[in-house]
């Protein structure tokens, strides 16, 4: 029972973390299970205010990537902003759209097509040629690539804060301040000095 409970939660936010490859908020979900584990569990482990800050500040970081990662990829390619509204706008329609399909995965493939299509079609309504909307839209999908896959690292480096924080025997946190040392172990009695020669025993 040690061990089942703290492997339940870990597989769970394994689990969970492959939704990030959906789009889905994946890194918040893990939060939330971690946050429910504290609340109802009376040993959390080494859960404390600096395990929740650097969880939910990388959630926050992954967050921050994935946007900037497909503006930067759009830039790189020559896309304008119009272009890349149009691409994060077709990314998210894309994966709503295509989430029902092949168990979930078509969201990725959705996310990333749509992520093409919403580029080039902004590009062309500026009044782009079609040679330069589709330079512009392949950088929209390489960089709404790069952005699902750290954020996907991300999500993992969560899951190995948090295996460090509940596993048995690397979550254990002193409870009564620090170890007591020791006492030295008192010296023996010098032995007693012998008797000058000639005396009497």
């Amino acid at each position: 029972m040690e061990y089942l409970l703290p492997g339940v939660l870990l597989t769970l936010m394994g689990a969970v973390l492959l939704l990030n490859l959906l789009t889905l908020p994946a890194n918040w979900i893990m939060i939330f299970l971690v946050f429910i584990w504290r609340v109802l569990n009376p040993q959390p482990g080494a859960m404390d205010m600096i395990y929740f800050v650097s969880l939910i500040g990388l959630a926050v970081v992954g967050e921050v990537v994935e946007f900037f990662a497909q503006a930067w990829g759009t830039k790189k390619y020559g896309s304008t902003n119009t272009g890349m509204i149009g691409g994060i706008i077709g990314a998210i329609a894309g994966a709503i759209l295509c989430a029902p399909f092949f168990l979930g995965l078509g969201a990725l493939g959705g996310a990333l097509a749509g992520a093409w299509c919403g580029c080039y079609l902004f590009e062309i309504l500026r009044g782009r040629s079609a040679g330069e909307a589709a330079q512009a839209a392949k950088g929209a999908l390489f960089g709404r690539f790069c952005g699902i896959f750290i954020k996907c690292g991300i999500g993992a480096a969560m899951l190995v804060l948090t295996y460090h924080a509940v596993w048995p025997g690397l979550a254990a946190l002193p409870t009564d301040g620090p170890p007591a040392i020791p006492a030295p172990a008192p010296a023996a009695p010098a032995p007693a000095p012998a008797p000058p020669p000639g005396a009497s025993t």
